[in-house]
Formats: C-alpha cells, sequence, structure tokens
C-alpha cells in the first residue's frame, strides 16, 4: 500500500505542509457541520432562561451540496496556487521580485472563483465556514528558503470590501485583517493615518507584501460595495418587469488592480456578493471567465423539501430545537408556512423560529404551534414583509427596492437580535 506521502500530489510543497488532509466530500460535509446542543432538561427551567438558551440555534449549520463544492474549491484554489508558487522554483522567486516580467517568464494562471447569493442565504458564513477548515489561518516557518529569520505564511485572508467602495478605505481594510491574522506591524506606518491619501499605492504595496509571504487565497465579501446602487427613489421608479437597477462604479481603478491580481496568478481570489454586485463585477471585468476558473456558486434560499427528505433538511434539523414541553411537528404544511413567511432566506428562518418562541412563551400553555409562526412574522418582522413579499415574485426591480432591508448588519437586525435575546418573560 503506498505511504500517505505518495498518495499527496503536492508533497514535498513546503508550502502545502500544514494545509491538512485533503477531504472526501462526505467528510467535508460532515466537518462543515455544526450542531447545538439540544435542548433538554426544561423541567423547572424558566422560559426567560429557555430564551437564551434558544438563541444558540443562530450557530446551527446544516451545509447544501454548493457549499461542499466550494469546501473543494478553495482547497483546490489554495493547493493549486502553491503548486505553481514552489519556492524551490527559480521561476516562484523571478515572479516575486518582478524579474519574470523581464525576462518572459510565463505567470501561473488565474485563480479565481465567484459566490452568488440573494443577502442572508448564508454565503458569507458558508465562505467563512470553510476557510476555517484549514487546521491554522498562518503557517510559521522557523526557517524558510531565502527569508531570514522564517517566514508567516497566511493560508488565508477574508476581508469585507468597505461600504464606501474606494480604493484607500479597501487598503486599510487589507492591512488591519493582515495585522490581525499574523501579528505584523508591517503597515502600521499607513494604518496610523486618519486618511489613505494614496489608496491604489496603499494596494499595491499590501500586494507586494502578500505576495512575498505566500498568502493561500484572498476572500473579498460584499463585492457589491464596490458599485453604486441608485437611491431608493430611482429603485422604485424603474419600470419593466425584471428591470434590475443598473450600478456605478465608485472607483474604476480598484476594479483595475483586481483585474491585475488575477490576471498575474499570484494570489488565488475568491468573490462574493449579491447577484447584482456579481453581474456588475464581471461586467466590468470585460469576461465571465475571469473570476470563474475555478468555478461559480450560486447560494439559493431554503427550498421546500417535503416526505421523507424533510427529516434531514435544513427545516427538518431546525425542528429539533425547540425550546418548549409539547413541541410542533415539522410537516410538509409547517414547513411551506415557513417558506411563504421569510421568502426561504435562512437568516429571515432563524429569526422567525426564535420570535414564534417567544409568542409560545407568552402562554400558559408549554408548546408550540403553527399559528405562532403567523403571530411571529406579523408582529416581530412585520418590516421585512414588504421585502419577503417582492422575493416572492421573483422580480428583480422590486427586489432591489429592499436590498437594504435584509443585508446582514442592518439597525433592524441589531434591533431584532437584541431585544429578543434581552427582554425578560
Amino acid at each position: 500500500m503506498p505511504s500517505p506521502q505518495a498518495r499527496d500530489p503536492y508533497a514535498g510543497n513546503v508550502l502545502t505542509q500544514g494545509l491538512g488532509e485533503i477531504l472526501s466530500p462526505k467528510d467535508a460535509l460532515a466537518a462543515l457541520m455544526y450542531l447545538p446542543p439540544r435542548p433538554d432538561a426544561l423541567d423547572g427551567m424558566p422560559r426567560h432562561l429557555r430564551l437564551h438558551q434558544l438563541m444558540d440555534v443562530r450557530d446551527l449549520h446544516v451545509p447544501s451540496l454548493i457549499e461542499r463544492q466550494l469546501q473543494q474549491t478553495i482547497g483546490l484554489m489554495v493547493r493549486q496556487g502553491y503548486k505553481y508558487r514552489d519556492p524551490h522554483l527559480s521561476t516562484t522567486w523571478a515572479s516575486i521580485s518582478g524579474e519574470s516580467q523581464r525576462r518572459g517568464i510565463l505567470l501561473p494562471q488565474a485563480v479565481a472563483a465567484s459566490v452568488e447569493g440573494l443577502s442572508g442565504v448564508g454565503k458569507t458564513q458558508a465562505c467563512l465556514r470553510c476557510l476555517h477548515g484549514f487546521p491554522r489561518q498562518v503557517i510559521a516557518h522557523a526557517s524558510f528558503a531565502r527569508m531570514e529569520g522564517g517566514l508567516q505564511q497566511p493560508v488565508w485572508l477574508s476581508v469585507e470590501v468597505p461600504p464606501s467602495g474606494k480604493a484607500g478605505d479597501l487598503a486599510r481594510a487589507l492591512m488591519e485583517a493582515w495585522r490581525h491574522a499574523t501579528g505584523s506591524n508591517r503597515f502600521d506606518s499607513w494604518l496610523s493615518k486618519e486618511r489613505i491619501p494614496d489608496g491604489m499605492r496603499a494596494l499595491d504595496e499590501w500586494r507586494q507584501v502578500a505576495v512575498a509571504h505566500f498568502l493561500g487565497i484572498l476572500h473579498l465579501d460584499e463585492v457589491q460595495n464596490l458599485f453604486k446602487l441608485g437611491s431608493l427613489k430611482q429603485r422604485t421608479d424603474r419600470k419593466g418587469a425584471g428591470d434590475a437597477p443598473a450600478l456605478s462604479i465608485v472607483e474604476d481603478q480598484v476594479l483595475r488592480w483586481l483585474l491585475y491580481l488575477t490576471n498575474s496568478g499570484q494570489i488565488p481570489l475568491l468573490v462574493s456578493g449579491t447577484p447584482d454586485g456579481i453581474g456588475a463585477l464581471t461586467k466590468r471585468l470585460s469576461t465571465l471567465e475571469r473570476l470563474n476558473t475555478v468555478g461559480y456558486h450560486p447560494f439559493e434560499p431554503v427550498r421546500l423539501t417535503t416526505g421523507k427528505e424533510l427529516e434531514s433538511s435544513f427545516l427538518g434539523v431546525l425542528a429539533r430545537y425547540q425550546y418548549v414541553r409539547k413541541p410542533v411537528t415539522m410537516d410538509d404544511t409547517l414547513a411551506r408556512l415557513i417558506i411563504d413567511l421569510t421568502g426561504g432566506i435562512h437568516r429571515i428562518i432563524i429569526a422567525l423560529w426564535v420570535a414564534a418562541h417567544r409568542v409560545a412563551f407568552e402562554r400558559t400553555q408549554d408548546d408550540l404551534r403553527m399559528e405562532d409562526f403567523t403571530k411571529a412574522a406579523s408582529t416581530w418582522l412585520a418590516p421585512l414583509a414588504p421585502a419577503i413579499a417582492a422575493l416572492q415574485t421573483k422580480d428583480a426591480s422590486k427586489m432591489s427596492r429592499f436590498e437594504d432591508l435584509v443585508r446582514r448588519d442592518t439597525t433592524f437586525w441589531a434591533t431584532f437580535w437584541q431585544n429578543t435575546a434581552s427582554l425578560p418573560q
């Protein structure tokens, strides 16, 4: 039987040491799954304490097939990227120094992928869970070729594109993420400035450092922030079914920087964002293939499953987390009601589940009922009703009017979770 090293297609490359084993599809799904402790011993537990236990469902994670594929894609991107940047190859150092361009050495092919989905469907969490699947974010080499004092090798870095979409703000976010991951003070002079005046110079300097330290993959989340969405009035005034809102670039130089990043092949790039953002990005970069050399991963709202499939689905697993003595049965009727009330958006489903418990806790009987979900949707989640109605139509122009409402970091969500967790019973 061949040794594990003989079966490793990247054996001998110091950059791939410490990445962990390459998981099978079955093992990948198991690694991505997270089930909080099941509710038990409810007898004698006051409802206001159960409410705080209930908040554990926010951490529940049931990976989908597309997430398993994303996990495989990220593994391919990191390992294939390191294959062509093996420090034992002279071309690697020529590429880092910039000598490859002068000598006409062919650079490695661009390695990039994209993740697309509506706000709230779980694409960001999926990306982060896949990245955290590596044993460590930074691999420390006590000694390293041509590096005095060893090397800090970041396997991955994840950064949310700042709302401004400007080069200087993106550079700051990248530098802060680098400092947080590696502990390096390399960019302190830039970060000490209240405002980075030359965003492109800062981005180029960050890229040079990231390349020299063999960053495995860069994840840019919320890429729609690179573009300006029209005002609510402009979106509301748009006519025509399926007429999606036009986006305009904030700073074209940021896209040119991303274009160079992908063309150079020096850092694999994973981008994630809403359909309008991913669409605008691929159009501005001229070719869809550039951002999908390793894969395009569309994350969809939770689909209605019935019969035997329901038990193992996300809703079936969620049904195990009921903090009442008499739970409701998760059948086809309840599943359909939940999908109708939430549009299948993962974040809203969890919010509805928590809010339905709050409604139930106000009764004398210790049970959960179907009508609790309807009442929770019309009270606790009432501000989301117009957005959910638009989602149900699948009309791009209608959905665009409410994009701000279902994003992750809105005042609504901050207030909802704070109030839900803290109000007494």
